[in-house]
């Protein structure tokens, strides 16, 4: 899992309206999955989780059109973790968790590439989430600034 935190906000700062991640990312398998999760970081430590989503590699394209990935080669994948309203407040820290899973909450993928439910093999996949000029992974916050 790769953390992504904040250091402590200097401010209360509110959240409001769709979240977005992008990540420039390779697997070693034909498909995997592509998690993130927003959290809240609590000044005593506790992290609170917001909202999340997940991009199955061979739906990168959309739900109609699935299509394997080549290992090694970078893909753009877009992961929408859904609309939230949230306060971090002052002293609070930002999180943005990037996996390749979120079991329970999301179904495992064996990384194989097969049809689901065919067969019972699994595979470890190797991430690689790239961050540079030319692959600008990132995350999108609406922030909402007072009037």
């Amino acid at each position: 899992m790769l953390c992504y935190t904040s250091p402590p906000l200097d401010a209360d700062m509110e959240v409001t309206g769709p979240i977005k991640v992008t990540l420039f990312a390779s697997s070693s398998a034909p498909d995997t999955d592509f998690t993130a999760k927003l959290v809240d970081v609590y000044s005593f430590g506790r992290a609170v989780n917001i909202v999340d989503g997940i991009v199955r590699a061979r739906y990168r394209e959309g739900p109609t059109d699935p299509s394997p990935i080549e290992p090694g080669r970078i893909y753009e994948y877009k992961i929408d973790l859904g609309p939230t309203a949230n306060v971090f407040r002052r002293g609070h820290r930002i999180r943005l968790e990037v996996s390749s899973s979120n079991f329970p909450h999301y179904d495992c993928n064996p990384n194989t590439g097969h049809e689901f439910g065919k067969d019972a093999r699994v595979r470890v996949a190797e991430q690689t989430v790239l961050h540079s000029d030319a692959y600008r992974s990132h995350v999108v916050l609406p922030v909402v600034r007072a009037p």
